[in-house]
Formats: C-alpha cells, sequence, structure tokens
C-alpha cells in the first residue's frame, strides 16, 4: 500500500509559498502521496495558533510546518522537542505522532545551505537584521559555522536584546546594533543577512539602507518569495557574494521531509529536478 503523508504550512502571507509543491515534488519521487495545505490563521494570538493547530491534530495531518509570526509561539503547543528547537527556542516543524515532536529545519537547513555555498569562505563577522524565528535560527547556525562577533538589529530591541543574550549563553560573541548604528556596524562586517520579512512580495523594500552594502564579502536573504529581492540585487551590483532564499527554504523543507518520512532524500539529485521542474532561474540560486 502507498504511503500517505497529510501535512499544512500555519503562518501569515503565505499564499505564494511554493512548499506545497515541493514537498508534494519530493512524495512522488519517494512514492509517497503527499497532500499539503495552507493555513492562515488572520492573526498573530496564541489562541489562533494553536486553534489551527488543534484542528490539524484532530483530522489526521501527520505533521505540519510554521513560518512567520508563529515559530515562536509553537514552542508552547508541543510536548517534545529535538535540540535545534532548544536550542533557538523556536520551531517551525512539527510531527504529529503519539506526541507532538519538534524540530527547527530553518536551523539545520541554514548550515547546509551555508556549507553548500560558501564552505570554502571564511564567514567573519556578521550582521543580522531581524531576531524573530527565522533570525534565532539564522543566528545560531551562523554561531556553529563561525566565530566573527554576530551583530543583532531588529525593530524591536527587546528582541534583538533576548536574542543577544541566548547567543551569548551558549558561547558566542554577540552584541545589539541600535539603529543609529547600522552604517557604521554594516561597513565593518564580512556577511550581512536579512532574516526580517522585508523584501516579501507583501511587505516590498530594502530592510537596510542601500548606501550601506558594498564592503561586505556575502550576503543572505531569508526571504524567497520573491525569489530575486531587492536585497540581493543590490547585493550583486556592489560585487557582493549572495545566498538566495531557495536554498533556506531548500534544505529546510528536505530536513523535514526526511523528519516525517524518515527516509533519507538523495539532495543534489532532487535540487536538480525540482529547479528543472519549478522552472526557476538557476542563475538566481
Amino acid at each position: 500500500m502507498k504511503l500517505k503523508l497529510k501535512l499544512g504550512l500555519i503562518g501569515n502571507a503565505i499564499a505564494k509559498s511554493r512548499a506545497p509543491a515541493f514537498h508534494i515534488f519530493l512524495g512522488k519521487l519517494h512514492g509517497i502521496e503527499v497532500t499539503y495545505e495552507l493555513f492562515d490563521p488572520k492573526t498573530t494570538t496564541n489562541r489562533g495558533f494553536i486553534d489551527q493547530l488543534n484542528y490539524l491534530c484532530d483530522n489526521g495531518y501527520n505533521g505540519c510546518n510554521v513560518t512567520y509570526p508563529f515559530k515562536q509561539i509553537a514552542m508552547q503547543s508541543v510536548q517534545s522537542y529535538e535540540a535545534s528547537s532548544q536550542l533557538v527556542g523556536a520551531t517551525n516543524t512539527i510531527k504529529f505522532s503519539t506526541e507532538r515532536c519538534a524540530i527547527n529545519t530553518d536551523y539545520s537547513g541554514f548550515i547546509r545551505a551555508i556549507k553548500s555555498k560558501l564552505d570554502t569562505v571564511d564567514l567573519g563577522s556578521s550582521l543580522i537584521l531581524g531576531a524573530g524565528g527565522v533570525g534565532c535560527a539564522v543566528a545560531f547556525g551562523l554561531a556553529s559555522l563561525s566565530r566573527g562577533t554576530c551583530h543583532i538589529f531588529d525593530t524591536s530591541a527587546i528582541k534583538a536584546s533576548e536574542l543577544v543574550d541566548a547567543l551569548r549563553k551558549n558561547g558566542s560573541d554577540a552584541l545589539v546594533v541600535q539603529q543609529s548604528e547600522l552604517k557604521t556596524v554594516s561597513h565593518k562586517v564580512e556577511g550581512i543577512l536579512n532574516c526580517s520579512p522585508i523584501g516579501h512580495y507583501q511587505s516590498p523594500g530594502m530592510p537596510i539602507c542601500s548606501e550601506y552594502i558594498g564592503n561586505q564579502k556575502w550576503a543572505f536573504d531569508a526571504v524567497y518569495t520573491p525569489l530575486d529581492t531587492e536585497f540581493l540585487q543590490t547585493c550583486r551590483n556592489a560585487n557582493v557574494r549572495t545566498i538566495s532564499g531557495f536554498e533556506l527554504f531548500f534544505y529546510q523543507g528536505l530536513d523535514a521531509f526526511e523528519f516525517w518520512t524518515e527516509q533519507k532524500a538523495n539532495e543534489q539529485t532532487v535540487k536538480e529536478a525540482f529547479i528543472h521542474e519549478s522552472g526557476l532561474d538557476a542563475t538566481l540560486i
């Protein structure tokens, strides 16, 4: 009998997510019948998210992904979690079995993405724009790859401070960046990473002044809809090496699929096939 997998994604502004296509595609490659639906609670409250998660649990879903702005709230709704979620304090992937188990494939996926693109590069110090769920995962992932100072900026000073404190407790060198310090800090770091929603099709624009880009060696954007953001275009025009949000999308999705199915996927085969089937511009990935 063909294995079936019923999945969903809970988050706001997810109408253009490529996650359904990707997981259905992964299912076809591995002989699994996958359904994947989108659920937008239209609210950022704990109650709205918990009600949605309970609905999935009560209606035969095997698991779900969680995206903005629920990744941290989701940790309050599971019975167990793997080390990645505990480290980051957020989850983007939950499996429903005898209990709800959480992992953080943003963390593992970011590490895989960076290694696939910058394995020979000294990552050095960095400036991370955004201290939400994905910003936390990326910060801890980066800290595992580089000893350079991690500078954190968020429009919420509280969020930035909390992330810096968590990184320091884990033995990493981290500093809060104020708005007035962005120009100075951006000019001295090796890497600049957008982990804010700015650049998404529903919140277009630049997460930082374009004049602050150019001195860095590399840049990463967590946004992947659109694939080629204004931030990435600005970085490329300034001869900064770029890593698109597709890389994080791909590797976190692959890790989630393996978590749900307990099957190992062939990374390179899957990546090439999905890019081809989706008609994506490989030069932007």
